[in-house]
């Protein structure tokens, strides 16, 4: 008798080698949100409004950063009206902010170069604390942080100031790790 079940033939563990390969198990559950989204979205980068996004839906830290419900439900509402049309003027376009050249990197393929940037960033701000991984303040921090990239334009739109929340989200992990 013959076994119907076709066989699946056995799939390598997967070793992440992008961006995203040092972040904490949690961040890296943020960065196959945004991944999603932008595949359905129909863009062809995870881009830093992307990133904001699932950080907001996915992180209960990021969204303590906010400090209250008003600015939050803002942002929230500009995300998702992006997802269905808001951010179709971005469609087809890369996300680069200027803040640094665009590279040509294999790993970096799939990624806005401010998407890029922002998760560098976040790596660096947990690399000053001696923490190998970033975590989604970190990522926050470093999403307000940058003045040109698509996260801050919804950022200004919803009323939030960036630099505020940078800052805040920066104080947030200070505070995290002096308790852990």
């Amino acid at each position: 008798m013959q076994n119907r079940t076709p066989r699946i033939p056995e799939q390598p563990a997967p070793n992440p080698v992008g961006p995203d390969a040092r972040f904490t198990v949690e961040l890296a559950s943020v960065v196959t949100g945004a991944r999603r989204r932008a595949l359905r979205d129909g863009d062809r980068q995870i881009d830093t409004a992307h990133l904001l996004h699932s950080l907001i839906e996915s992180d209960p830290e990021v969204r303590e950063a906010f400090d209250g419900g008003p600015r939050l439900a803002k942002v929230l509402g500009y995300l998702v009206q992006r997802s269905i049309g808001y951010g179709l003027r971005w469609q087809g376009s890369v996300e680069d902010s200027g803040a640094v050249p665009v590279l040509r990197d294999p790993a970096a393929e799939g990624w806005s170069p401010s998407a890029v940037t922002a998760m560098e960033d976040a790596l660096h701000r947990a690399g000053l604390r001696g923490e190998p991984r970033a975590g989604g303040l970190d990522l926050l921090a470093a999403l307000a942080a940058d003045g040109e990239c698509r996260a801050v334009e919804v950022l200004a739109r919803a009323g939030v100031d960036a630099r505020w929340l940078s800052g805040r989200a920066a104080e947030r992990t200070a505070e995290v790790s002096r308790w852990a």
